[in-house]
């Protein structure tokens, strides 16, 4: 029997619903952990000695390190297995974060995000993996978004307590909180099991059904293993998948960082009244779950390329919508519909990715396709604060447009290149 009928037969559903919720909560700290700058940051270039001097730096800290977590989990995962560098990645991400917090100038501020960063960075791709390998074929893409749109639950619950607080305690206590919340998460990631998929991998039928906590009377099947290099992800078949796949990740973070990490400036620069800035930005985080849950319906119901092509045209879009804000009414739309289709494509690729890669290259796709959205991650903010603070109209329509042909070309790669991957086993 294919491991993946295997997976479908003895792994109940129950125990799947609970490894997405479990798997779900380490995606909402990497959510707080990233998006708790942009609600901070205004309060620490006011507060943290040198820190308006390398603004682009602090801004950009926590991508540089999740560009090393990124680069080096899916080596890790696929040598020592998901559980176990999960949890090596969740501790230094939950212990820096807290360091953050006692950071008492810029310098410091970076360094302790930038390390922090290796831990959220190093998160993704393995939980990803993870997840997609206990997951049976006909839910695996609803749970795989399922999964993303947890990032709009975290960042929603960290822009609660941030702009509850940040006014009256300032900034550090949305990094203390990140720290405290880790340790359960760390807890429950030791007593999770490592994924059947690399236990057969590594030791056979015997360790799958330690793994699976049953008999499996069957024989098991499964291509045979082999370790592969970056360089195989392309070559032959996956050639095209990697190049579409990786541009995709670049233009999708391009998009949300350089939009979000700087969006109150963005909206004061609008018109919208500083104080309301700040609350203006917490929508647009509370809009994104509505696109995450729309991701998970289309995916299943009209199939993979259909849903990349919807949402990364509606990204573009949506960005040009950027040119008409003028009010505190445009804003808002502006939010939303930006929020909806930038959070859709974002629920898309992550479910997509581990798709169209073999088990013993899918960590390692993951991996370096979360290494193209952390160079992006760390491109736009310096993008975005250079189009800033030269300011003016002609800034905002070069930003803009910038942004739409990403993912206008995003789309066409999908729709071209893009491998039908629902309802099908993966290797």
């Amino acid at each position: 029997m294919v491991i993946d009928r295997v997976i479908e037969k003895y792994v109940p559903r129950k125990r799947q619903r609970i490894l997405l919720l479990l798997t779900s909560l380490q995606w909402m700290l990497v959510s707080a952990g990233v998006m708790v700058m942009s609600l901070t940051l205004p309060d620490i270039l006011n507060s943290l000695q040198g820190s308006t001097e390398m603004k682009g730096t602090i801004a950009s800290s926590v991508f540089m390190g999740m560009l090393i977590g990124a680069f080096t989990s899916g080596y890790f995962s696929d040598r020592f297995g998901r559980k176990y560098t999960n949890l090596v990645f969740l501790l230094i991400a939950g212990l820096f974060s807290g360091l953050t917090g006692f950071s008492g100038n810029g310098s410091q501020f970076a360094l302790f995000r930038f390390i922090s960063g290796v831990g959220f960075g190093g998160l993704l791709p393995v939980v990803n993996a993870y997840l997609t390998e206990f997951t049976s074929v006909r839910i695996r893409g609803r749970y795989l978004t399922l999964l993303e749109s947890s990032w709009a639950i975290g960042s929603i619950l960290l822009g609660i307590f941030t702009v509850t607080t940040v006014n009256n305690y300032g900034w550090q206590p949305s990094y203390f909180a990140l720290a405290i919340v880790s340790i359960p998460l760390i807890i429950i990631t030791l007593m999770l099991p490592e994924s059947p998929k690399f236990a057969f991998l590594k030791g056979g039928k015997t360790q799958l059904e330690k793994t699976l906590k049953c008999t499996v009377k069957e024989e098991v099947e499964m291509h045979k293993p082999a370790r592969k290099p970056l360089i195989e992800l392309l070559k032959g078949k996956f050639l095209k998948r990697t190049v579409m796949i990786w541009f995709a990740w670049f233009s999708v973070s391009f998009t949300y960082y350089g939009i979000f990490v700087w969006a109150p400036k963005i909206f004061a620069s609008k018109g919208v009244e500083t104080s309301n800035a700040l609350w203006y930005t917490f929508f647009m985080l509370l809009m994104q779950l509505p696109g995450y849950l729309l991701a998970a319906l289309l995916i299943e119901k009209v199939g993979r390329k259909k849903t990349s092509v919807f949402f990364f045209v509606g990204t573009g879009l949506a960005v040009l919508f950027l040119l008409f804000v003028n009010s505190a009414l445009t804003s808002i739309l502006f939010a939303t519909v930006l929020s909806i289709f930038c959070m859709g494509a974002w629920g898309f690729v992550y479910a997509y990715t581990p798709e169209i890669y073999p088990t013993e290259m899918r960590a390692l796709g993951n991996g370096s396709s979360g290494v193209m959205a952390r160079i992006s991650g760390i491109i736009a903010p310096y993008y975005a604060t250079f189009l800033l603070d030269k300011s003016g109209e002609t800034t905002t329509v070069i930003m803009t447009i910038t942004l739409a042909c990403f993912m206008m070309v995003s789309a066409l790669l999908f729709a071209k290149w893009g491998v039908e991957t629902k309802d099908k086993e993966i290797e």
